[in-house]
C-alpha cells in the first residue's frame, strides 16, 4: 500500500507556465487523510517550495535543494551541505570558464554575484530568498551551503555537464534542467532524502511511489517502488525509468495521484 508519494516540480507536475496545478492542494489533503505523505522534491531552495505549497506546508515534507535540505513542519531533519573547503576552488572553476554563472543556495537564502540576463532574472524567479552580493567568495563560512546552482547560457548537456565534473572531483555534479547544472557534495541528492525519510518515517521501499523529469531525479526514483516519468522528461531517464505518464502541460502527474487515490480507496 502506497504510504509516500515524491514529486518533483519543474517539468514534472508544474506545467508549461512554471505554475502549480490548483487540483493538487485537495489531492494532498486527501492523500494525508488516507494516511500518505507527500513531498515536493524539489532543487529550489524551502522559501520558494513552502511558498507555492503554502496552503499545505503542515502537511508535506519538503525536499529542497535537490536534498541537500529537508524540512517538516518548519524544522531542520536532514542537511548535507557542501565543505567550505571545497566552495572557492569550485566558484574559480565555474567562473573561470565562459558563459557560465554560479548561484550559492544556502539552507535560508541564496546569493548571486552577477546580474547579467536572462541568468538574473532567472535566479529571481527560482529562488525566493535571493541576495546580490560582491562577491560570492564573502558567503563562504558564514552559512551552510547545500549547493552551487549553475546558469549556463549555452545549454547545460551541451557544455558544462561535459567539462564541470572533471574539474570538481570531490564534489557532485548533475544536470537540474536545459539551462542549470547543481553542484553539492558527493553524497547529496533526491535518494539519500528518500533513504533519510524511509528510516524517519520507518516506510518501506515498496510503499513509496515518485514523479521526476531529470537526471537530478534518478536516486529519488531509484528509492521508490513505483517510479514515473512525464512524457516531456529528458530522454535518458525515460529510458532508464520506462514507465511514462502524459506530460506536465497535460497534467500528468495529476492525473496518476487521483489514480492511487482511488486505488487507496478501493482498499478501504
Amino acid at each position: 500500500m502506497v504510504k509516500f508519494i515524491a514529486s518533483d516540480l519543474d517539468g514534472t507536475l508544474l506545467d508549461g507556465e512554471r505554475k502549480l496545478p490548483e487540483e493538487i492542494f485537495p489531492l494532498i489533503r486527501k492523500l494525508k487523510s488516507l494516511g500518505v505523505l507527500f513531498a515536493p522534491a524539489s532543487g529550489r531552495q524551502y522559501a520558494n517550495i513552502r511558498k507555492l505549497f503554502a496552503p499545505v506546508a503542515d502537511d508535506v515534507v519538503f525536499i529542497c535543494e535537490n536534498g541537500a535540505l529537508v524540512k517538516y513542519r518548519g524544522r531542520t531533519l536532514h542537511l548535507t551541505p557542501i565543505r567550505d573547503r571545497y566552495l572557492k576552488d569550485a566558484l574559480d572553476e565555474i567562473r573561470a570558464l565562459p558563459h557560465l554563472y554560479p548561484l550559492l543556495s544556502g539552507a535560508d537564502w541564496a546569493y548571486i554575484e552577477n546580474n547579467e540576463m536572462p541568468f538574473f532574472r532567472h535566479a529571481m524567479l527560482s529562488y525566493t530568498n535571493c541576495k546580490k552580493v560582491p562577491d560570492l567568495d564573502e558567503i563562504i563560512g558564514k552559512e551552510d551551503i547545500c549547493k552551487i546552482a549553475v546558469y549556463d547560457e549555452i545549454a547545460a548537456a551541451q557544455n558544462c555537464i561535459k567539462v564541470l565534473p572533471q574539474r570538481l572531483p570531490h564534489l557532485r555534479t548533475i544536470l537540474s534542467g536545459y539551462d542549470w547544472c547543481d553542484v553539492s557534495a558527493p553524497d547529496a541528492n533526491k535518494g539519500e532524502a528518500i533513504r533519510f525519510l524511509r528510516r524517519a518515517f520507518q516506510l518501506e521501499k515498496e510503499e513509496c511511489v515518485a514523479f521526476g523529469d531529470h537526471m537530478n531525479d534518478y536516486e529519488m526514483l531509484g528509492e521508490c517502488g513505483r517510479a514515473y516519468v512525464p512524457e516531456n522528461a529528458y530522454p535518458p531517464l525515460k529510458k532508464l525509468v520506462g514507465r511514462v505518464i502524459p506530460a506536465n502541460t497535460q497534467g500528468g502527474v495529476i492525473t496518476k495521484l487521483k489514480e492511487i487515490i482511488a486505488e487507496l480507496e478501493e482498499t478501504e
